[in-house]
């Protein structure tokens, strides 16, 4: 059997309106994930599987489903601990995007080194909480915290 994810969708009751540049982060991480990830649910006996991504009550929920469709497991993880990484995150972007526009290169590169790092770290963080739920590795936790960040962005 495969522990990787065949497919991955965002629940979109979980979404408002998205803007055209969060679109496009989605649709990347989304990409990325499905060309190379590494996902075991934990007691499963592997895939390959249907990942939907969704919130609910402040709440990561990772529905899994096996390739042809039949429930496979859940996970329900509190927002909570990611919450100062996820808004540090948000502001660096913010910055990093409006920087691009008139900053000088120092300044774009110093705020682009910020945002991996906390990007890095978002991903570190939601390994651990999936510890004991789900393996994943470190790029496929990264693209993940890409989605979860998606799924908390507003316009």
């Amino acid at each position: 059997m495969e522990f990787r994810l065949a497919s991955i969708t965002l629940d979109e009751a979980s979404v408002v309106h998205r803007s055209r540049a969060i679109e496009q982060e989605r649709e990347v991480a989304i990409y990325d994930l499905i060309e190379k990830n590494s996902f075991r649910l934990e007691g499963s006996e592997g895939g390959p599987y249907h990942l939907t991504l969704g919130l609910e009550e402040n709440r990561l929920v990772l529905d899994v489903a096996l390739e042809g469709g039949a429930p496979h497991g859940r996970v329900l993880m509190s927002l909570t601990p990611l919450r100062k990484v996820v808004k540090d995150y948000f502001l660096v972007c913010e910055n990093y995007y409006k920087a691009i526009r008139t900053a000088p290169p120092h300044q774009i590169e110093a705020l682009d080194m910020a945002r991996k790092t906390l990007h890095d770290e978002g991903a570190r963080e939601l390994q651990h909480r999936l510890e004991g739920k789900v393996e994943t590795d470190f790029d496929t936790a990264r693209r993940l915290f890409t989605l979860v960040c998606v799924l908390q962005m507003r316009g």
